[in-house]
C-alpha cells in the first residue's frame, strides 16, 4: 500500500513498500524521472531511499494538494510502468582486498580470506540510497555468509576509498571520516566531486561491480594500500 506523508514545510514522503527488494531502487529511480518530467522545476529535489521517495517542491510554484493530485496517475500504475525499466548503469571498480578488518571478518564468518574476497566480488551490488555523507552509497545485497554487525567501537578516521561491509550492505567511503563498518579493502574510485555535475557519481538503481586487483596494479594506478 502506497502512503503519502507531508514532510516538513515543502516536501512529501512517498512510502512505496514495507521492505526493500532487489528491484525497488531502479523502480524508485524511474518513478523519480517521471515526477521530474511531470512537474519540471516545481520539484526542487528528490531523495530516494530503499523503500521510499522524498519529493521536495517549490511552494511558490506548486501546492501540496497539486503535487498529490498530480502524482495519482503515476502512482496508480505503480509498479507496472516502472517494472519494465532497463537496468541502471554499471560501474566497475578496481579494488585491492587488503583492509585492516579482512582477517577478522574471515575468522568471524568461518571462511578463508580468499573465500571472503570471492564472495564479495562475485556479485553486482545495487545502489539503494545515498546518505550518511555526500556520495556515500548504500549497496546491497551482501551475501548472507558475510553479514556482520558494525564494529562495537567505531574508528575516528576511515580513509577515503575504503571498502566496507556491515549487515547485508557494502559501501565505499567517499571521503575520510569516522566510521564503524568493517573495512576489507581499498578502491580506486572518486565517488563524489563537489565541482562536477552531478557531484555524485552514483544514483539509486545503478549497479556496482568490484574487480580485484593486486597491490602492484593498485599502486601503478595511483592507489595507496
Amino acid at each position: 500500500m502506497i502512503v503519502l506523508k507531508p514532510f516538513g514545510v515543502a516536501a512529501l514522503l512517498i512510502e512505496l513498500a514495507e521492505r526493500p527488494d532487489a528491484e525497488l531502487p531502479l523502480r524508485i529511480a524511474r518513478l523519480g524521472e517521471g515526477i521530474r518530467t511531470l512537474f519540471g522545476a516545481a520539484v526542487t529535489d528528490l531523495v530516494a531511499g530503499w523503500t521510499s521517495l522524498l519529493v521536495h517542491y517549490d511552494p511558490l510554484r506548486l501546492s501540496l494538494a497539486g503535487l498529490q493530485a498530480g502524482l495519482q496517475p503515476l502512482l496508480a500504475d505503480w509498479p507496472g510502468a516502472v517494472n519494465a525499466a532497463v537496468s541502471g548503469r554499471l560501474h566497475q571498480v578496481p579494488t585491492l582486498y587488503a583492509g585492516p578488518d579482512l582477517a577478522e571478518v574471515a575468522e568471524r564468518c568461518g571462511l578463508s580470506q580468499a573465500e571472503v574476497i570471492a564472495l564479495h566480488c562475485g556479485r553486482d551490488y545495487q545502489v539503494g540510497a545515498i546518505g550518511f555523507m555526500p556520495g556515500f552509497a548504500f549497496l546491497g545485497e551482501l551475501d548472507e555468509r558475510l553479514a556482520l554487525p558494525r564494529r562495537s567501537t567505531p574508528r575516528t578516521a576511515v580513509p577515503a576509498g575504503s571498502l566496507a561491509i556491515a549487515e547485508r550492505q557494502t559501501a565505499v567511503y567517499p571521503q575520510a571520516s569516522p566510521g564503524g563498518w568493517n573495512l576489507i579493502g581499498r578502491c580506486l574510485w572518486t565517488v563524489f566531486d563537489a565541482q562536477a555535475e552531478p557531484p555524485c557519481l552514483l544514483a539509486p538503481g545503478d549497479r556496482v561491480r568490484f574487480v580485484p586487483v593486486d597491490e602492484a596494479t593498485f599502486r601503478a594506478q595511483g592507489g595507496r594500500p
